[in-house]
């Protein structure tokens, strides 16, 4: 019966999400963006790394069709090659604030009490720092890395899915199968992630695919601002700075990886919107 009705259900998302050109086109442009990613050794026409000194700041042409950088190197291979930082920075640190959020959120809302107090007060401390602010601050105090950049986004941006989640397990703490679990002596781990968790993870999905967006351009803001992804490895944030450097006579150098930012975030807010409103029941016609 639950197998039947998890189908159903699955059916009626589909067909809902499916209606929705605009989630569409933002599946289309994550998936292109994944084949990018995972095609890169392939479908790259230069190593991202290699130096040509006698094709410096070139234009656009069919040697290299998105132009070369201050150095010589090709663009279009190096924005091709910064898609899987891109990638890796939203989705590790999407990974990291979706799983604290989980934690603390399905304790505050089954526990409550004195738990509860304290895990919201916790988030409302956290939501008092302008939350770039606080990433700058403390990337400038550790060394700039991918792998800090990961953890600083991560580990300052869990509040939303925390709040989501605990919303989740105030209304379905009360449900008639919680109860049941409960008065059959189930431990709380067992009721929370077997039963609880499974039924509060589509607003989670949903901000977790919004959270992988803000990462990209959170850190492409970090890269731009030189305290990123550091050169020589390529990164859609750490070209714009070339490219403010030479706007003035290379201006192939901001146009297109601001074009690569603006296409990926819009993908995944498009992709996003499209599965909360697929699981929006008050949305079915």
């Amino acid at each position: 019966m639950n197998k039947q009705k998890s189908t159903i259900s699955d059916s009626i998302f589909w067909q809902q999400f499916c209606k929705n050109p605009l989630a569409i086109a933002g599946s289309i442009i994550v998936f292109l963006l994944f084949l990018v990613s995972l095609l890169a050794p392939v479908i790259s026409p230069y190593a991202p790394g290699d130096i040509d000194v006698k094709s410096i700041l070139e234009a656009p042409s069919l040697k290299h069709p998105l132009g070369t950088d201050q150095l010589g190197r090709d663009l279009l291979s190096r924005m091709i090659w910064g898609s899987q930082i891109s990638l890796k920075v939203g989705f590790i640190a999407v990974g990291i604030s979706s799983t604290i959020g989980l934690l603390l959120g399905a304790m505050a809302g089954f526990y409550g009490n004195w738990i509860d107090w304290i895990i919201m007060r916790l988030v409302d401390i956290m939501l008092c720092f302008p939350t770039f602010f606080l990433i700058l601050a403390v990337i400038a105090v550790l060394e700039p890395s991918i792998w800090n950049i990961m953890m600083v986004i991560g580990l300052t941006s869990w509040m939303g899915v925390a709040r989501l989640v605990r919303a989740e397990f105030l209304s379905l703490k009360e449900r008639e199968f919680v109860l049941a679990a409960k008065s059959q002596g189930l431990s709380d781990l067992r009721i929370i992630f077997r039963h609880m968790l499974p039924n509060a993870l589509a607003p989670v999905l949903v901000a977790a695919t919004l959270g992988v967006a803000g990462a990209i351009l959170t850190e492409s803001a970090l890269s731009f601002l030189g305290i990123g992804v550091q050169p020589p490895i390529p990164s859609w944030g750490n070209i714009l700075t070339a490219g403010k450097d030479n706007i003035q006579f290379a201006w192939w150098l901001s146009v297109y990886p601001g074009m690569a930012i603006l296409i990926t975030v819009l993908g995944y807010n498009l992709l996003g919107e499209g599965i909360r409103d697929a699981t929006d029941p008050r949305l079915r016609e």
